[in-house]
């Protein structure tokens, strides 16, 4: 179907990037006399993301193994190859400026929301678009039809948070190659987004309001 190969065609393009903005972050810091802060927005995306990238990983695994469904199959395969490349450059940057991928502070101080904290949050929700635990539990109880509609409907939540967080980075961070990562996240999800809201409507269901 046209959906397979859009998506197969965005995770290729995105993993072609990320592997030129490795090389390229290399050649940066090796230039740069300035190195993030534990506290500087580049360092916050960098651990906000890999934790917001990890939730997706582990939804896409979900649900490949709970329905037989190609277009789903191949949309979560690629939503977890894409998201954990880009995972694993975040805390390989972070290591490569010596700074820790664990700190005291609540996610997105970053972006002044640090005090998001709420019933949501405590549930396992601890940015923008993340799913609670309840939610993920659910979608480990569900099959087929059902738990595609749910998957769909977590992952555009998940998106729109996601983006919601890249476009801060691209406001606030500094490094030039975190920065063009952060905007090739928000063309990426936003291009998944559409695609989403199609299988939505083919299965008679539609985002979440």
């Amino acid at each position: 179907m046209r959906h397979v190969g859009l998506i197969a065609g965005a995770a290729a393009a995105a993993l072609v990037a990320a592997g030129a903005i490795t090389y390229a972050v290399a050649e940066d810091e090796g230039s740069s006399a300035r190195t993030p802060g534990t506290e500087s927005a580049d360092a916050g995306f960098a651990r906000d993301m890999a934790v917001h990238h990890q939730q997706a990983v582990e939804m896409s695994y979900i649900v490949r193994d709970r329905t037989k469904d190609e277009d789903v199959r191949r949309l979560a395969y690629d939503i977890a190859q894409t998201q954990a490349n880009q995972r694993g450059m975040l805390l390989g940057w972070l290591d490569l400026w010596g700074l820790p991928k664990v700190t005291s502070e609540p996610p997105m101080t970053w972006m002044d929301m640090g005090g998001m904290a709420s019933g949501k949050a405590s549930d396992g929700a601890l940015m923008p678009g993340m799913a609670t635990n309840a939610e993920l539990r659910e979608l480990q109880g569900l099959s087929g039809r059902r738990a595609e509609v749910l998957y769909l409907q977590l992952m555009t939540d998940h998106h729109k948070g996601g983006i919601h967080m890249a476009e801060g980075c691209v406001r606030r961070c500094t490094v030039e190659v975190e920065k063009r990562l952060a905007r090739g996240m928000v063309e990426g999800q936003e291009s998944e987004l559409k695609v989403m809201a199609d299988m939505l409507k083919e299965r008679g269901a539609a985002p979440r309001a």
